[in-house]
């Protein structure tokens, strides 16, 4: 089967979150999945609810042949895994990982939309995105990520720490 190039949002607002970011990416390496690169990780203010910890937030992306309900399934076994408990909508997290783009697909169902709908109006999300493949193109909107990140201007995001990636 062939593999899909896809891309994942990390984030981390509880305990030792960075190293909550390295436990998802070791945990999602795997025969199903291959990541190819990660972004420079960045720290977030909150959206939506406020009231709770700076994240720390990271783009990664992989090659994989699962589907992409397989793909969700299997990054919310791993959130699970990982300890996440989701008490509170939008509320603090050990663990979250979004599927953002699974190749240039778009699919619109109760349990999953690709692109990831937010994605467009989320700094946190834009800006480690545009690290890696700013002249991606959005499936829907048509922009490019780096133009999406240009007009997106209300969160506050900074590197909080650059990730080498040899070969680059």
């Amino acid at each position: 089967m062939p593999q899909k190039t896809v891309y994942l949002a990390l984030g981390s607002n509880l305990g030792d979150r960075e190293a909550n970011l390295e436990k998802a990416i070791q945990a999602l390496e795997s025969p199903a999945l291959t990541v190819i690169r990660q972004s420079s990780i960045y720290e977030t203010a909150p959206m939506l609810l406020e009231d709770q910890p700076w994240f720390l937030n990271q783009v990664i992306e992989a090659k994989t042949a699962l589907f992409p309900r397989q793909l969700l399934h299997y990054a919310k076994d791993i959130e699970r895994s990982l300890g996440r408990k989701r008490a509170v909508a939008k509320g603090p997290r050990i663990i979250d990982i979004d599927l953002l783009l699974y190749g240039r697909s778009v699919i619109k169902s109760e349990e999953l939309t690709i692109p990831h709908p937010g994605m467009a109006e989320r700094r946190f999300v834009l800006e480690p995105l545009a690290e890696l493949s700013p002249k991606l193109r959005h499936p829907v909107l048509k922009s490019t990520i780096a133009e999406l990140l240009a007009a997106t201007k209300q969160q506050t995001v900074r590197r909080f720490k650059a990730i080498e990636r040899p070969g680059l």
